[in-house]
């Protein structure tokens, strides 16, 4: 099985990593530094769980798809939209394109019945171009628990979590899922095939709609949000309206929403995703989290006044942010 990492970066460069590590062929596809780096010395990973380094293959082309049997997507939501009018002709009939974004992925309603079976939502693919590029057949949801940053290029820091629970779009239990959780596995990653994938985004997604645009407005790490009882009330009002969005959608939470709450604050000192984007200067993954909240809230009638008010702060932030960069630069 031929492994492509499309975005090697602090996630898609530490799975790579691992599974070159256990011998799997992997092309890791990177940019700038990143490519240099890895190009001339490897991938070190620095971790909990035990120090590490691999040498996979590296290259800036996305043609080197072309000969993948798996091709794991690790960019930003909003990157996604740009890169698959390119990505989709080069796919093998047979590829599987394991898509491993925060927020409601665009495949969403891809092979779900109800009232909204086969909605597109314009927060998380804009116009339908990913849709439009990316044959069905190819998709494999994952989500992602793995907290990881680019310490310096070629370098990564893993805090925590191995976790990257795969599902197909039609619930079912296949094949291509059971070999690629093997190879995960032996790559010394958790790779559960898991039938109600959906359920499994949407409690990864009440913490990131509550979690990563509050630290961005606020520059708190996780556990300091946690200091405060008013900054706690406000979690937990986000966290009811997403589970009134969800419950609309038929979602059963495996865990409930105050365990996972306080999971995420236990987590400490780490920051969020979206601040470190922040931090560095980069584009914040909004709309794929409260950006797509409010939208479905919007077609189910759902009132969402707290995750509105959130999506609106981050939304300004990230363009303030954005405006100050192209001044600066």
């Amino acid at each position: 099985m031929r492994f492509c990492v499309v975005g090697a970066g602090a996630i898609g460069g530490y799975v790579g990593a691992a599974l070159a590590r256990s011998g799997a062929d992997v092309t890791l596809v990177a940019r700038g530094a990143q490519l240099a780096a890895i190009q001339q010395r490897g991938v070190q990973v620095r971790s909990p769980r035990g120090d590490f380094s691999a040498s996979p293959r590296a290259t800036g082309e996305l043609a080197a798809v072309q000969s993948a049997d798996v091709v794991f997507v690790a960019l930003k939501a909003y990157s996604l939209a740009g890169i698959a009018p390119r990505l989709g002709p080069l796919l093998q009939p047979d590829a599987a394109v394991i898509w491993a974004q925060n927020g409601i992925p665009w495949w969403y309603f891809q092979s779900l019945d109800g009232p909204l079976a086969g909605t597109i939502l314009g927060s998380v693919d804009p116009d339908g171009t990913i849709a439009g590029s990316i044959a069905p057949q190819h998709n494999v949801g994952c989500v992602t628990y793995c907290s990881t940053e680019i310490v310096e290029p070629g370098v990564i820091q893993h805090f925590e979590g191995t976790r990257f629970t795969l599902g197909e779009p039609d619930g079912s239990v296949t094949d291509r899922c059971r070999q690629i959780s093997a190879a995960f596995t032996a790559a010394g990653l958790k790779a559960p095939v898991e039938p109600r994938l959906r359920d499994q985004i949407w409690l990864k997604l009440v913490g990131n709609v509550a979690f990563n645009p509050i630290t961005a407005l606020t520059r708190a790490t996780l556990g300091q949000l946690g200091e405060l009882p008013e900054m706690v009330q406000l979690l937990e009002a986000i966290f009811a309206e997403c589970a009134a969005v969800a419950g609309q959608l038929g979602i059963s939470f495996p865990v409930s929403l105050d365990r996972r709450l306080a999971a995420g604050l236990k987590i400490g000192g780490h920051k969020t995703s979206t601040l470190q984007d922040l931090e560095a200067g980069k584009p914040l993954e909004i709309d794929c989290m409260t950006g797509a909240v409010v939208e479905l809230a919007d077609l189910l009638g759902v009132p969402v006044p707290h995750v509105r008010t959130v999506h609106a702060c981050a939304k300004l932030l990230g363009q303030l942010n954005a405006r100050q960069l192209t001044a600066s630069g």
